[in-house]
C-alpha cells in the first residue's frame, strides 16, 4: 500500500513497530476501554466523595511533571503526523486524507498506536482535580470518556479520517498541555491564551464535523471510504456534543454577560 510522507529519518522503535500485532490485540480487548471508563468513573466521584471533608492537596509539582510530559509527548506526536497528513493533502487530495487510511503504515502507524494507549493515561488528568479539589465538570469527564471509548473502538477498523482526528489532537494538546504544566509552575501566562486553547478546541469540533459530513456525502455517492456507517454514526454524535459542550463553555467563560459583571465588580 503506498504511504502518503516519505520521512527523512525514522527512529528504531518507529521502523521496528509491529502495527499488526496491536491490531490484533485491539481487536480482541477494545472493549477494555469500557472497563477503563467505569474504574474511572468510580475513582473519579468516590474520590469526590472522599475529599469533600478533607483538606485539598497543592500537588503543583507533580502536576507540573504531569501535564509538562504529556505536552512533550504530544508535540512529538504533532511533529511525527503532521507532515503525513500535508502529503496526502497535497500529493492526493481531501478525500483520500479522510477516506485511505495510508497513516496505519510506517512512522505514522507508531504515533497512531502512542495516541490511541494515551487515552488511557489522560484519564490521571481528572485525579488532580479531584484531588485539589477543582471544579469537575461534565465536559471534562464524559470527553475523557468518549474519546477513549471511540479511539479504542475505530483503532479496530483502521478508521481513515482518524488521520485527522489524531492530528488535530496532537497539536491541540501541545498547546494545552503545555499551558497546563507552565501554570502549575506558576509562570504567568496570557489570559488570551487560554482563549486560544478553547478556540482551537472549539475549531477541531467544528472540522470534526465537517469531515464526517464530507465523509457521509463520499459514501453516499457509492465511493470508497474506510469508515463504517456505524463508526460514521458515533463519530458525528461525539463530535457534535464537543461542539455544543465547548461553545457553551467558552460562552459562559469568556462571553457571558454574568461573568463579566463579576469580574468588573472584584
Amino acid at each position: 500500500m503506498d504511504i502518503a510522507h516519505n520521512f527523512s529519518y525514522v527512529f528504531f522503535f518507529e521502523k521496528n513497530w509491529q502495527e499488526a500485532a496491536f491490531w490484533k490485540y485491539m481487536v480482541e480487548r477494545w472493549t477494555d476501554s469500557f472497563f477503563y471508563s467505569v474504574i474511572y468513573v468510580v475513582l473519579i466521584f468516590g474520590g469526590q466523595y472522599v475529599m469533600r471533608t478533607r483538606q485539598k492537596f497543592d500537588l503543583r509539582s507533580a502536576l507540573a511533571m504531569w501535564s509538562g510530559t504529556l505536552a512533550v509527548f504530544s508535540i512529538a506526536g504533532a511533529i511525527r503526523t503532521i507532515p503525513e497528513l500535508v502529503s496526502a493533502l497535497r500529493n492526493h487530495g481531501m478525500q483520500y486524507s479522510i477516506c485511505v487510511p495510508t497513516y496505519f503504515n510506517g512512522v505514522t502507524s507508531f504515533w497512531a498506536f502512542m495516541f490511541t494507549v494515551s487515552k488511557v493515561y489522560e484519564l490521571g488528568d481528572t485525579i488532580f482535580i479531584v484531588l485539589r479539589k477543582q471544579q469537575l465538570i461534565f465536559l471534562h469527564w464524559y470527553h475523557h470518556i468518549t474519546v477513549l471509548c471511540y479511539v479504542w473502538y475505530s483503532y479496530t477498523d483502521h478508521t481513515a479520517p482518524g488521520r485527522w482526528f489524531m492530528v488535530m489532537n496532537y497539536t491541540v494538546h501541545s498547546v494545552m498541555y503545555t499551558y497546563y504544566a507552565l501554570r502549575a509552575l506558576k509562570i504567568h501566562v496570557p489570559k488570551r491564551i487560554n482563549i486560544l486553547i478553547t478556540t482551537l478546541q472549539l475549531m477541531q469540533m467544528i472540522m470534526g464535523c465537517v469531515i464526517n459530513y464530507m465523509i457521509y456525502s463520499i459514501k453516499n455517492r457509492g465511493e470508497f471510504c474506510q469508515q463504517t456507517y456505524t463508526n460514521l454514526r458515533y463519530s458525528s454524535m461525539m463530535y457534535f456534543s464537543y461542539f455544543v459542550l465547548f461553545a457553551h463553555f467558552f460562552y459562559n467563560t469568556y462571553l457571558s454577560s454574568n461573568k463579566r459583571s463579576v469580574k468588573k465588580g472584584q
